[in-house]
């Protein structure tokens, strides 16, 4: 999902909104597509709670296919097994889902594997030194998709990108009017959900948004 080359430059990691299943699906769908054309995208996570696991597989089995086409990488949240099954490009894993180590084991060594750390350098390092592909940090901000439990600083991106070189995801609340901060800060990519589905003027337009700021940021540096 990331190299050495990548660090110059941010770049967006999407999350699917949280009612997607069943009749949702078809127009989901459609919005992802639309999404993905709008410019630069690294990953979509599919992130669908309280749902029965056929929900999620037949999720998994029309967007795998969307993100595909575009070389976007598709990974699971939470579940390890249904990445399997679904056969993801790989899963993020929270504190208290899958450990890491099981993860890896299920999905071998190629597969993308991220970690929620929280607001913690503690974990990251931790979840680094077992051989995560990122970190995730957050959150940054409030969010209308998940409740805020875990407060982190901009400067915690930086202090981590000064001395390690495991990719941090930034998550929570990052919306085109308050990313900036979050990119120069230090992200190697930003997670968003309702920031690009929501936008005004349709996803594939706050995909551009997104990237355009990337690129400012990263011309400055």
């Amino acid at each position: 999902m990331a190299g050495d080359d990548d660090r110059l430059r941010c770049r967006l990691y999407l999350i699917t909104p949280p009612d997607i299943g069943g009749d949702a699906l078809t127009p989901f769908a459609d919005s992802l597509a639309n999404a993905l054309d709008g410019g630069d995208v690294a990953c979509l996570q599919l992130r669908l709670k309280d749902v029965d696991d056929d929900v999620i597989l037949e999720a998994a089995g029309r967007l795998r296919p969307i993100c595909h086409e575009k070389d976007v990488a598709f990974i699971m949240n939470d579940r390890a097994d249904l990445a399997a099954k679904a056969d993801c490009d790989g899963v993020h894993v929270g504190q208290t889902d899958t450990p890491y180590a099981e993860a890896r084991e299920l999905l071998g060594d190629d597969a993308i594997i991220g970690v929620t750390c929280h607001a913690s350098t503690h974990l990251a390092m931790e979840a680094g030194d077992a051989g995560a592909d990122y970190v995730a940090f957050g959150a940054f901000f409030d969010s209308t998709t998940k409740h805020r439990k875990h407060f982190a600083e901009p400067a915690l991106l930086t202090q981590w990108q000064e001395t390690m070189l495991v990719p941090c995801v930034a998550i929570g609340g990052i919306t085109i009017k308050n990313c900036s901060s979050i990119v120069e800060a230090g992200a190697d990519f930003v997670a968003v959900a309702a920031g690009v589905w929501t936008h005004p003027d349709g996803p594939g337009a706050a995909v551009k948004a997104y990237n355009e700021i990337f690129d400012e940021v990263a011309g400055d540096r």
